[in-house]
């Protein structure tokens, strides 16, 4: 379920302290009912993504036309990205966060953890048009447990960057994030069913 900005950006996330240049674009309640404990298997669930296994065709094809668009035009080539075009967030880290564990490594997706606590994790990609942040937390879900939350937070390249975000708002509301969704959402219940 789609959130008010105001769901990410009232409560004390650290990822504030890095991204006050950055647009906050999603906020997402995520289907993923669980203890206090459970927060790893969350992370650990969005490292292993791809989105090759999106269970929506529409998203799985809008996804192959973004990186073959990507190819084609150099948009994703390692010299556009983290650490090059932009720097990486590591480097705005606190000496707390930045003794902390990073986070897992990513399989497939073109993310790079930045850091990870408890109830809070945040990864990041770059090329061509943005600097990308994902952070997900571990929040109180109002009925005793807990569930998790997704933020998406954008600092577009230019006016290349611009153009694409406004270009793909309608395809990530109406064909990513609803099949996305129920993708955690299925995938989380068997996990838990299994772990039963």
């Amino acid at each position: 379920m789609k959130l008010p900005d105001t769901a990410h950006t009232d409560l004390p996330w650290r990822v504030h302290e890095l991204t006050p240049d950055f647009r906050l674009y999603d906020v997402w309640a995520l289907p993923t009912p669980g203890g206090p404990d459970d927060f790893p298997r969350l992370v650990q669930s969005f490292a292993t993504g791809d989105t090759a296994s999106n269970p929506s065709w529409i998203a799985r094809t809008l996804f192959a036309i973004r990186w073959k668009l990507g190819e084609w035009f150099g948009w994703d080539d390692p010299q556009r990205g983290v650490g090059s075009r932009v720097p990486t967030l590591r480097d705005r880290l606190p000496d707390d966060l930045r003794d902390g564990p990073s986070g897992p490594e990513f399989d497939k997706l073109p993310f790079k953890s930045v850091f990870l606590r408890d109830d809070e994790w945040v990864a990041e990609m770059g090329n061509s048009t943005v600097h990308a942040v994902l952070h997900l937390g571990w929040v109180p879900d109002g009925s005793g447990g807990y569930r998790g939350q997704m933020g998406v937070l954008v600092k577009p390249n230019g006016f290349l960057g611009t153009a694409y975000m406004a270009a793909i708002a309608p395809f990530r509301h109406l064909f990513v994030y609803p099949p996305l969704m129920r993708s955690i959402g299925d995938e989380w219940q068997a996990q838990t069913e299994r772990l039963s």
